[in-house]
């Protein structure tokens, strides 16, 4: 099939034929009275699901650092799914949830693409079965009751310079970073300075992803920092002190059931939460996850970005919350990719350079040490396009045998499915072989500044970490207060392994700058923040909503 006639992502979404959600959920041996439908082809399982023993086998699907290249994560997680189920295997997929801002900016979907996709496309990308406006109402109504209590009278004692709880929307909006609030007199609140977050990179997001069940859910609402006293204490204040958890933990009951949906094929597809890589956690819910082991023999989940931050994450972070054990990992790379981590332009991509995609194999060595170290065994998805020559694919596939990587071949965006057999077999292979001796990368009790240390030294490859006097400041007040002991979560650029977006493939002799580290009590660990990352993404020149379209039917075009 020639490029100009390969249908859009949403024209094959829109030309496929869906099985009833019944009929998807009885695969998995549930019956109707079991699932709470949304419309024919969506459905809430029961929180339940995630307490039963595990029977599955978990697979983790990573990548190396993205580039305007494109490496296909999504896509091939979805194609692995199928390919598994094509070759008789009990597979269960588990994803995020896509988030308005980047689907109407610059990212798009979060659906997979071509004929690897889950389905509903259109209601996936959009409000789905509303679980983001669920979270983004908590947030907002801890907001409120917030500045409720400042203009009632301040018992709490809250110092209105150092409030941390910010709002939230789902959408990018660079105008809301930094705002002020309560003007107009005393009617109207009392002024502060304030920001707003995606709601990817919400507490509340957090919480919802690693939430175990309710109960797990009000005590980590209630565990939030919004602020603290003034000095001399400087004392948290939390959203329990408010009285906030249980009004919160109402809106968020259905929010925090998994949603089943199906792949183009058919398949059981697990689409929960959906905290951004670069600045969250970057997987899907920890009880999705859960409910797929019991459900399935082998579970494909995604984490976002490059094994620096998701991989990294899901490993140190879901893994160690939720006792999980990574028995199997996939990292997908393009011969495309690695070229531009090797200095090629994106507009030379198409033709054949052998001497770009020497120069960015060791960014690809640098990913599967990444993901060995900790103890996990992993196989090379190779996507090819049609653009790469024979000696680039070749010098890709020579490069893994070298470093004793299996690697294969996937061709899921075009032929689905029946293009990710080869790897299909290869991740069973590593099943079978039974080599997974996973152990996260550190121990929680160890220090704030060594943990992070830790992660610059053996994932990023750098030197170390320096730290700005607010981060000093943030640590030591962490350390103070109780909150030392937990994971950290890196929020750092995704395009490379250094905080500095423009250093690609493998650098050395580098350090990374803290800027800022802050408590996520709630969802138990402390952010640190790297370079100018920022948690509230704003629009592109020309973001995607300019190229879509609705006819007077209600026929979308133009959602990719």
């Amino acid at each position: 099939m020639s490029t100009t006639a390969f249908p859009s992502d949403i024209q094959i979404a829109q030309s496929a034929t869906l099985r009833p959600i019944t009929d998807v959920a009885a695969e998995l041996g549930l019956v109707p009275e079991e699932i709470d439908q949304h419309g024919r082809y969506m459905a809430k399982l029961p929180l339940a699901l995630a307490q039963r023993p595990a029977r599955g086998r978990l697979v983790l699907v990573t990548a190396i650092s993205p580039t305007p290249a494109g490496e296909g994560k999504s896509t091939v997680s979805v194609g692995l799914a199928q390919a598994l189920r094509r070759i008789g295997t009990n597979a269960v997929l588990a994803l995020r949830e896509p988030s308005l801002g980047p689907v109407f900016g610059v990212k798009g979907g979060a659906a997979g693409g071509g004929y690897s996709q889950v389905l509903p496309m259109e209601e996936i990308n959009l409000h789905f079965t509303g679980d983001f406006h669920a979270i983004a109402s908590a947030h907002n109504l801890l907001s409120a009751l917030l500045d409720n209590h400042l203009a009632q009278g301040n018992v709490l004692d809250l110092d209105t310079r150092r409030i941390s709880w910010p709002r939230t929307i789902d959408m990018n909006d660079r105008a809301l970073r930094h705002a002020v609030l309560g003007l107009g007199g005393a009617t109207h609140g009392v002024p502060r300075e304030e920001r707003w977050v995606i709601v990817p990179a919400s507490e509340v997001m957090a919480i919802v992803a690693l939430a175990r069940d309710y109960t797990d859910l009000q005590q980590r609402l209630g565990r939030i920092v919004v602020g603290t006293r003034p000095l001399p204490s400087r004392t948290p204040v939390r959203a329990s002190d408010l009285g906030a958890e249980q009004a919160m933990s109402i809106l968020l009951k259905h929010a925090l059931r998994p949603n089943l949906v199906q792949t183009l094929e058919g398949g059981p597809a697990i689409v929960h939460a959906g905290p951004f890589g670069n600045i969250a956690h970057g997987c899907n819910s920890l009880v999705a996850t859960q409910t797929a082991l019991a459900l399935g023999d082998v579970v494909v989940t995604e984490a976002g970005f490059g094994s620096d931050l998701g991989a990294e994450k899901f490993f140190d972070i879901v893994c160690r919350t939720g006792g999980l054990n990574p028995e199997a990992a996939v990292l997908v790379a393009t011969v495309r990719s690695l070229k531009m981590q090797g200095g090629a332009a994106k507009t030379a991509l198409d033709t054949e350079d052998l001497n770009a995609l020497e120069r960015g194999l060791p960014h690809l060595d640098h990913h599967i040490g990444n993901v060995r170290q900790f103890g996990v065994p992993v196989v090379v998805a190779l996507n090819r396009r049609t653009t790469d020559s024979s000696a680039e694919l070749d010098r890709v596939m020579r490069y893994c045998a070298e470093l004793g990587v299996p690697v294969a071949y996937t061709d899921v965006f075009v032929r689905g499915g029946e293009g990710g057999e080869e790897l299909a077999r290869a991740v069973l292979a590593l099943l079978d072989n039974g080599g997974s001796k996973f152990q996260p990368l550190y121990d929680t009790v160890l220090p704030i500044k060594e943990k992070i240390n830790t992660i610059v030294q053996r994932v990023y490859g750098g030197d170390g970490a320096d730290f700005t006097p607010a981060a000093e400041r943030g640590i030591a007040w962490l350390e103070a207060n109780g909150m030392g002991d937990t994971p950290v979560c890196m929020a750092k650029t995704q395009y490379s392994l250094t905080d500095n977006p423009e250093r690609l493939c493998r650098p050395r002799d580098f350090r990374i700058t803290v800027t800022d580290v802050s408590g996520s009590a709630g969802a138990g660990f402390v952010v640190a923040r790297c370079g100018d990352i920022m948690t509230m993404p704003g629009l592109p020149k020309s973001p995607a909503a300019d190229r879509m379209s609705m006819t007077a039917d209600g026929v979308t075009s133009g959602l990719s």
